[in-house]
Formats: structure tokens, sequence, C-alpha cells
């Protein structure tokens, strides 16, 4: 398989460069841990790589990669949950300060949402991705129905922000994380990425909107 061959061809590259430039780094890594600032959840698309957007050194991100970059509600009763499990460790374990919801332009995830593609998976192929986007159904409505009164809208990139919005608003369903924000010793951002342009947006609490990222903030 030559994509696999490419990886271990990066891998020598990585090993012969970056790590040994930044080896004081990677020792210093690996004998007292890790201690990110920041949590990303972000979307799993192979085009979107959060450590490269934020040019961000080793040990600096506890990263989450997901489909659509959706996060869950809290739900208490026993389960596997991957998403929370890592909600839980960054922010209880590992404290960090800031979690940052990273979407994207032209997500598969939203666009399967928008067009109801896995809507009627059963037990075979799409299930458990239609069980996932079902997070989005609301927002996807109320999309499509502004869409439908008026064709100008982007329904599309509407959805991407109002999945990032949903996002925002089930971590703070979390306890820990609500506690935390109101102490004042977690902050939780939204951000869209657009693959296209390159142009980073940032979720304005105050208006509610996304502004580019050159901004003043």
């Amino acid at each position: 398989m030559p994509e696999f061959r490419q990886l271990l061809e990066g891998y020598r590259r990585f090993r012969g460069g970056d790590y040994t430039r930044q080896r004081e780094r990677y020792d210093a890594l690996a004998n007292k841990g890790q201690a990110p600032g920041v949590m990303v959840i972000a979307c799993s698309d192979s085009r979107v790589d959060p450590t490269l957007i934020f040019d961000a050194a080793p040990g600096q991100m506890f990263v989450v990669r997901n489909v659509a970059n959706l996060v869950p509600p809290f739900e208490p009763e026993k389960g596997q949950h991957g998403v929370s499990a890592a909600l839980e460790y960054a922010v209880t374990q590992l404290q960090v300060h800031h979690i940052v919801v990273l979407g994207h332009a032209r997500c598969g995830g939203i666009a399967a949402s928008y067009t109801g593609q896995f809507d009627d998976a059963g037990v075979g192929e799409g299930r458990f991705i239609a069980s996932w986007i079902r997070m989005l159904e609301p927002a996807r409505d109320r999309v499509r129905q502004a869409a439908a009164l008026s064709p100008d809208i982007d329904a599309l990139s509407a959805l991407e922000l109002e999945g990032i919005r949903i996002s925002l608003a089930n971590l703070r369903t979390f306890p820990f994380v609500s506690d935390a924000e109101t102490a004042g010793t977690l902050k939780l951002h939204g951000a869209l990425f657009d693959i296209a342009d390159g142009i980073l947006r940032i979720l304005d609490g105050e208006t509610n909107r996304f502004q580019p990222a050159e901004m003043d903030w």
C-alpha cells in the first residue's frame, strides 16, 4: 500500500528533522508529562489539521477529532462516551484554560445532515453516522426552512456555523465545564476555518457572529 509507505517516509523525515530539532521539548514532555492549556474539538476531515492551522508546538493542544466536530450533551448514564471522556480528562485532570470548537467549510458531516443522506439508515451502512449527526437535526430543520424562504441563503455554510453553536451549548451541559466557566478558569470559543481561502473566523460571544481572526481579539 503506497499510502502507508508514505506515512513511514514521513515518519523518517520527522525523526530526522523536527524531532531532532525539538529534542529538548520532547524530552521534557516525556519526563514531565503533558500540560496543554487548550483543548481543541475538531473535525476528522483530513484537510483540517488543527495543529497546522494554529501552528501549534508539541504538547500545546489536547485534540479530539470526530465527524463534524460535534460535542454530545451531558449523559450521565453508563456507556462508552469517547468525546465526553476526553472532555472530562481535559477539564478535570489537565485543567485546560480554553476549549475551542473548530469547524470548517465544506464539511461532509454537515452536508450529510442537511441532505438527509443517512436519515433512513438501518442496520447497514450509515447507521453510526446517522446516529451521530442527529444532534444537528433541530438546527438543520431551521436552516432548511430559512433556505426555503430565501434561496440566497448559503444553507450549508449556515449549518456549519450552527453546528459549532450546538457543540458550545452542549459543552455547557457538563457540570464540570459550566462550573469552571463560572469560576473564570475556563473559556469556550467557537471557530470556523475555510479550506479554500485559509480564513479563520471566531465566534464573538457578544454579537453571536463569526468574525475574521485578523481582528483584534
